[in-house]
Protein backbone atom coordinates (compact mmCIF):
# COMPACT_ATOMS: atom_id res chain seq x y z
CA UNK A 1 0.00 0.00 0.00
CA UNK A 2 1.62 3.71 -0.71
CA UNK A 3 2.21 5.90 1.98
CA UNK A 4 -0.58 8.30 2.60
CA UNK A 5 -0.34 11.80 0.85
CA UNK A 6 1.53 14.66 3.09
CA UNK A 7 -1.61 16.60 3.67
CA UNK A 8 -0.32 18.59 6.33
CA UNK A 9 2.45 19.83 4.06
CA UNK A 10 -0.08 21.14 1.58
CA UNK A 11 0.01 24.19 0.30
CA UNK A 12 -1.78 27.39 -1.55
CA UNK A 13 -1.00 27.25 -5.27
CA UNK A 14 -2.85 29.24 -7.78
CA UNK A 15 -6.49 30.60 -7.98
CA UNK A 16 -7.76 30.28 -11.49
CA UNK A 17 -10.60 32.02 -13.09
CA UNK A 18 -10.87 29.89 -15.68
CA UNK A 19 -10.06 26.22 -16.93
CA UNK A 20 -7.00 27.53 -19.35
CA UNK A 21 -5.25 29.06 -16.40
CA UNK A 22 -5.49 25.93 -14.34
CA UNK A 23 -1.53 24.64 -13.47
CA UNK A 24 -0.27 22.33 -16.50
CA UNK A 25 1.48 19.97 -14.37
CA UNK A 26 -1.11 18.43 -13.00
CA UNK A 27 -1.34 14.53 -13.22
CA UNK A 28 -4.10 14.30 -11.04
CA UNK A 29 -6.58 16.35 -8.94
CA UNK A 30 -9.75 16.09 -6.94
CA UNK A 31 -12.02 19.15 -6.83
CA UNK A 32 -14.59 19.73 -3.66
CA UNK A 33 -17.82 21.14 -4.28
CA UNK A 34 -21.02 22.16 -2.97
CA UNK A 35 -23.45 24.74 -1.56
CA UNK A 36 -21.88 27.95 -0.81
CA UNK A 37 -23.07 27.04 2.75
CA UNK A 38 -21.62 23.37 2.76
CA UNK A 39 -18.42 23.97 4.24
CA UNK A 40 -16.06 23.45 2.01
CA UNK A 41 -13.30 25.54 2.92
CA UNK A 42 -13.21 24.38 6.84
CA UNK A 43 -13.26 20.96 5.17
CA UNK A 44 -10.21 21.57 3.46
CA UNK A 45 -8.61 23.10 6.31
CA UNK A 46 -9.50 19.94 8.70
CA UNK A 47 -8.00 17.84 5.95
CA UNK A 48 -4.73 19.58 6.11
CA UNK A 49 -4.80 20.24 9.74
CA UNK A 50 -4.43 23.85 8.48
CA UNK A 51 -6.64 26.44 10.01
CA UNK A 52 -6.26 28.89 7.45
CA UNK A 53 -5.36 27.53 4.17
CA UNK A 54 -8.38 27.66 2.46
CA UNK A 55 -10.50 30.54 3.06
CA UNK A 56 -13.66 30.47 5.47
CA UNK A 57 -16.18 33.09 5.25
CA UNK A 58 -19.08 34.35 7.15
CA UNK A 59 -20.25 35.18 3.61
CA UNK A 60 -21.08 32.28 1.80
CA UNK A 61 -20.38 32.38 -1.63
CA UNK A 62 -16.85 33.88 -1.51
CA UNK A 63 -14.95 31.63 -3.55
CA UNK A 64 -15.23 32.58 -6.83
CA UNK A 65 -12.38 30.97 -8.64
CA UNK A 66 -10.44 27.66 -8.99
CA UNK A 67 -8.68 27.87 -5.74
CA UNK A 68 -5.68 24.81 -6.25
CA UNK A 69 -3.83 23.89 -3.23
CA UNK A 70 -0.25 21.52 -4.22
CA UNK A 71 -0.29 17.91 -1.79
CA UNK A 72 2.83 16.26 -3.56
CA UNK A 73 4.71 17.26 -7.38
CA UNK A 74 1.49 16.76 -9.73
CA UNK A 75 -1.46 16.45 -7.28
CA UNK A 76 -3.96 18.74 -6.66
CA UNK A 77 -7.34 19.47 -4.43
CA UNK A 78 -8.94 22.10 -5.93
CA UNK A 79 -11.83 24.84 -3.90
CA UNK A 80 -14.47 25.10 -6.68
CA UNK A 81 -16.88 28.01 -6.36
CA UNK A 82 -20.13 27.13 -4.35
CA UNK A 83 -23.36 27.30 -6.02
CA UNK A 84 -26.85 28.23 -4.97
CA UNK A 85 -26.34 30.47 -2.38
CA UNK A 86 -24.11 33.33 -3.30
CA UNK A 87 -25.26 37.14 -3.01
CA UNK A 88 -23.82 38.49 -6.39
CA UNK A 89 -25.52 39.30 -9.53
CA UNK A 90 -27.78 36.60 -11.60
CA UNK A 91 -24.89 37.54 -14.53
CA UNK A 92 -21.89 36.43 -12.21
CA UNK A 93 -23.88 33.50 -10.73
CA UNK A 94 -24.28 32.80 -15.12
CA UNK A 95 -20.19 33.21 -15.71
CA UNK A 96 -19.47 31.02 -12.44
CA UNK A 97 -21.57 28.02 -13.59
CA UNK A 98 -20.10 28.15 -17.42
CA UNK A 99 -16.73 27.91 -16.39
CA UNK A 100 -17.57 25.25 -13.42
CA UNK A 101 -19.02 22.87 -16.11
CA UNK A 102 -16.04 23.56 -18.61
CA UNK A 103 -14.20 22.23 -15.75
CA UNK A 104 -16.18 19.46 -14.87
CA UNK A 105 -16.58 18.61 -18.74
CA UNK A 106 -12.77 19.25 -19.81
CA UNK A 107 -10.36 19.25 -17.11
CA UNK A 108 -8.81 15.38 -17.90
CA UNK A 109 -6.71 14.61 -14.94
CA UNK A 110 -9.98 15.64 -12.61
CA UNK A 111 -9.62 12.01 -10.52
CA UNK A 112 -12.90 12.62 -9.11
CA UNK A 113 -15.16 14.89 -7.06
CA UNK A 114 -16.17 15.26 -3.16
CA UNK A 115 -19.47 16.94 -2.54
CA UNK A 116 -20.14 18.47 0.41
CA UNK A 117 -23.96 18.02 1.81
CA UNK A 118 -24.88 19.18 4.62
CA UNK A 119 -26.19 16.30 6.61
CA UNK A 120 -29.82 18.21 7.85
CA UNK A 121 -30.22 18.95 4.48
CA UNK A 122 -28.88 16.54 1.96
CA UNK A 123 -30.11 16.18 -1.92
CA UNK A 124 -30.81 19.35 -2.59
CA UNK A 125 -31.18 20.19 -6.06
CA UNK A 126 -27.84 21.25 -6.89
CA UNK A 127 -26.63 17.88 -5.04
CA UNK A 128 -28.64 15.83 -7.24
CA UNK A 129 -27.63 17.84 -10.31
CA UNK A 130 -23.54 17.12 -9.41
CA UNK A 131 -24.22 13.03 -8.57
CA UNK A 132 -26.24 12.68 -11.74
CA UNK A 133 -23.40 14.66 -13.59
CA UNK A 134 -20.69 12.21 -11.71
CA UNK A 135 -22.58 9.43 -12.64
CA UNK A 136 -23.70 10.07 -16.82
CA UNK A 137 -20.09 10.84 -16.67
CA UNK A 138 -18.43 8.18 -14.79
CA UNK A 139 -16.62 10.31 -12.10
CA UNK A 140 -16.05 8.71 -8.56
CA UNK A 141 -17.93 11.22 -6.44
CA UNK A 142 -17.48 10.90 -2.87
CA UNK A 143 -19.84 12.25 -0.65
CA UNK A 144 -19.04 14.42 2.90
CA UNK A 145 -22.59 14.78 5.19
CA UNK A 146 -20.44 17.97 7.17
CA UNK A 147 -21.66 19.30 10.32
CA UNK A 148 -22.08 15.43 11.65
CA UNK A 149 -21.87 17.14 15.34
CA UNK A 150 -25.54 18.89 14.57
CA UNK A 151 -27.02 15.89 14.79
CA UNK A 152 -26.49 12.91 18.12
CA UNK A 153 -25.25 9.62 17.01
CA UNK A 154 -28.02 8.22 16.40
CA UNK A 155 -29.65 10.50 14.11
CA UNK A 156 -26.70 11.08 12.44
CA UNK A 157 -26.16 7.47 11.73
CA UNK A 158 -29.92 7.42 10.18
CA UNK A 159 -29.19 9.93 8.13
CA UNK A 160 -25.66 8.29 6.97
CA UNK A 161 -27.81 5.05 6.01
CA UNK A 162 -30.35 6.56 4.94
CA UNK A 163 -28.07 8.30 2.18
CA UNK A 164 -26.56 5.84 1.34
CA UNK A 165 -29.81 3.99 0.35
CA UNK A 166 -30.81 6.57 -2.04
CA UNK A 167 -27.44 7.49 -3.17
CA UNK A 168 -27.38 3.28 -4.32
CA UNK A 169 -30.29 4.04 -6.21
CA UNK A 170 -28.66 7.33 -8.23
CA UNK A 171 -24.99 6.27 -8.81
CA UNK A 172 -22.49 2.92 -8.74
CA UNK A 173 -19.25 4.97 -8.29
CA UNK A 174 -20.36 7.24 -5.52
CA UNK A 175 -19.50 6.86 -1.98
CA UNK A 176 -20.47 8.83 1.44
CA UNK A 177 -19.39 9.70 4.92
CA UNK A 178 -20.26 11.65 7.98
CA UNK A 179 -17.72 14.18 8.16
CA UNK A 180 -17.12 17.24 11.08
CA UNK A 181 -14.44 20.11 10.70
CA UNK A 182 -15.33 21.08 14.03
CA UNK A 183 -15.24 18.18 15.84
CA UNK A 184 -12.06 16.63 13.14
CA UNK A 185 -14.98 13.53 12.40
CA UNK A 186 -14.17 11.58 9.39
CA UNK A 187 -10.69 13.31 8.74
CA UNK A 188 -9.08 9.91 8.48
CA UNK A 189 -11.69 8.09 6.35
CA UNK A 190 -11.36 11.11 4.01
CA UNK A 191 -7.72 10.81 3.56
CA UNK A 192 -8.28 6.85 2.40
CA UNK A 193 -10.17 7.54 -0.05
CA UNK A 194 -8.42 10.51 -1.50
CA UNK A 195 -5.21 8.47 -1.30
CA UNK A 196 -6.81 5.73 -3.67
CA UNK A 197 -7.68 8.66 -5.71
CA UNK A 198 -4.48 10.74 -5.45
CA UNK A 199 -1.26 8.98 -4.61
CA UNK A 200 1.21 7.38 -7.35
CA UNK A 201 0.58 3.59 -8.29
CA UNK A 202 2.98 1.05 -7.99
CA UNK A 203 3.56 1.23 -11.74
CA UNK A 204 4.10 5.05 -12.04
CA UNK A 205 6.81 4.69 -9.47
CA UNK A 206 8.19 1.69 -10.87
CA UNK A 207 8.21 3.73 -13.86
CA UNK A 208 10.27 6.75 -12.62
CA UNK A 209 12.42 4.43 -11.51
CA UNK A 210 13.73 2.71 -14.73
CA UNK A 211 13.74 6.45 -16.54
Amino acid sequence: MSPSLPYQQASYTISAPRLELCPTDSEAEVAFIGRSNAGKSSAINALTSQNKLARTSKTPGRTQLLNYFTLAPGRYLVDVPGFGYAKVSADMQRQWQHQLERYLQKREVLSGLVLLMDIRHPFMDSDNMMINWCSQSAIPLHILLTKADKLAFGPAKTALLQVRKQLSEKSELATVQLFSALKNQGVDELRAKLDSWLAPSAKEEAGEDSV
